[in-house]
């Protein structure tokens, strides 16, 4: 290991992302779309054989096989637990009473946002090239919604206790259980693997873990802590079990995660499950500040490494260029109708305002668009073309959203309202 090289690249990064969002905020914009940027800048700047990537050591790898450095690894590794954590850190803020009173909203807000873009993006390749398995994955691509993208947007606005905030949250988890489904059933198409058993057992698996974790909260973490605090109020205080609540707090957002990667679900939602079983004590423990603190070290990583997935030099091909437009744009649309559909069908009493502000957050695609291209393209099932199209729509519609988003929310709420005393009335 070239710890030399590690510090240089991360205080780089580190500085950069700072003064890249310091700069888009001093503009009245949201500074994670100026860490994005700089991503970009970082990932595609060159003059002559000299490129920054080379400068900081990081080989990004390639569709062709080609191994990622160590440097980028590490990069990966930050950008993963950035997100996690910021999900757990919105799940503390999240109780399941919350959750379970936007139910039905959210149910069919994921729904229609699985379907509609899902329909969309299979019928415009099978337009574009006849070929079905590279609309299949252009279809899965487009299903997917990257949630810490619009989580990041809801905290920063200190909306979390927003009926639209808990919808979208709600709607994220149920979506990417769909997502999961339909990948597993794209893939299952795609090649002889798989079948209708496996997605069945992998789905029945997602399904009872959020069911379980909604009734641990509800019922189990509630006796556990009851039974601690009186066992610890009969002692004295020299004899009292200590431990770290904030390390305990890490190790279910961790335990959690790994749970959720390993049944097919994506880490993050985990980290979700996670905090909402804490969200109880969240606040007498003072989890949260603690782990915004955790989340502030890790988050802007996230972002950069969005934006280093953008290549630039394919902006050349005018075909990509044109087809990355319209999947972009099909791709906010399918989505921001669906779920808007969804939102009217679920909860009637949703202004236009509100149902808007569903529809952007559930627009971004993020990695998890990213990653499901790049299943594409190993597995053969999707062209180097369309894997650049994918990555482009994903990368594009997480830029785009985030303003949209925040617009919304400042429309709806003026600064002056806060949603939370709309639940004390």
């Amino acid at each position: 290991m070239d710890f030399h090289s590690i510090l240089i690249m991360m205080v780089t990064l580190i500085v950069l992302a700072y003064i890249a969002s310091a700069v888009f905020e001093r503009f009245g914009l949201l500074g994670l779309i100026g860490e994005i940027v700089i991503g970009i800048v970082i990932a595609n700047l060159a003059i002559g054989d000299w490129t920054l990537l080379g400068q900081l050591g990081i080989e990004m790898g390639d569709s062709m096989g080609g191994e990622p450095s160590q440097n980028y690894e590490i990069i990966e590794l930050f950008a993963e637990l950035g997100v996690i954590f910021l999900l757990f850190s919105i799940g503390l803020e999240t109780k399941v009473k919350d959750l379970l009173s936007v139910g039905k909203a959210a149910t069919l807000v994921a729904v229609m946002g699985v379907i509609i873009p899902f329909v969309a993006g299979f019928a415009l390749i099978q337009i574009y090239d006849g070929n079905m398995h590279h609309a299949l994955f252009m279809g899965a691509a487009m299903v997917a919604t990257s949630v810490g993208i619009t989580a990041r947007v809801i905290k920063d606005m200190k909306k979390i206790n927003a009926k639209e905030s808990r919808i979208i949250i709600g709607a994220a988890v149920i979506d990417d259980i769909l997502g999961m489904v339909v990948l597993a059933i794209v893939i299952g198409m795609a090649s002889s693997e798989g079948g209708a058993s496996n997605v069945a057992l992998i789905s029945i698996e997602a399904l009872v873990f959020v069911l379980a974790s909604m009734a641990a909260a509800l019922w189990v973490v509630p006796k556990i802590y009851g039974f601690f605090e009186k066992r610890n109020k009969d002692k004295p205080a020299s004899s009292r079990t200590s431990i770290s609540r904030l390390v305990l707090a890490i190790m279910v957002c961790l335990g959690f995660s790994l749970i959720a990667y390993e049944i097919g679900l994506a880490a993050i939602i985990g980290a979700f499950l996670g905090g909402m079983l804490l969200a109880e004590y969240a606040h007498w423990w003072k989890l949260e500040e603690r782990v915004e603190s955790i989340t502030a070290l890790f988050i802007s990583f996230f972002f950069l490494n969005v934006g280093m997935q953008v290549d630039l030099g394919s902006l050349t091909d005018v075909t990509v260029v044109a087809l990355s437009i319209v999947v972009i744009l099909l791709a906010i649309a399918t989505k921001y109708i669906g779920c808007s559909v969804g939102a009217k069908m679920g909860d009637k009493t949703l202004s236009k305002g509100s149902r808007s502000i569903i529809g952007y957050g559930m627009v971004p695609r993020g990695e998890v668009g990213i990653i499901i291209a790049a299943i594409g393209l190993a597995s053969g099932a999707m062209s180097s073309e369309l894997y650049a199209v994918a990555i482009m729509m994903a990368v594009a519609t997480t830029i785009i959203a985030s303003p949209m988003l925040a617009r919304a929310f400042k429309k709806e709420y003026p600064p002056e309202y806060d949603p939370t005393m709309e639940e004390l009335v």
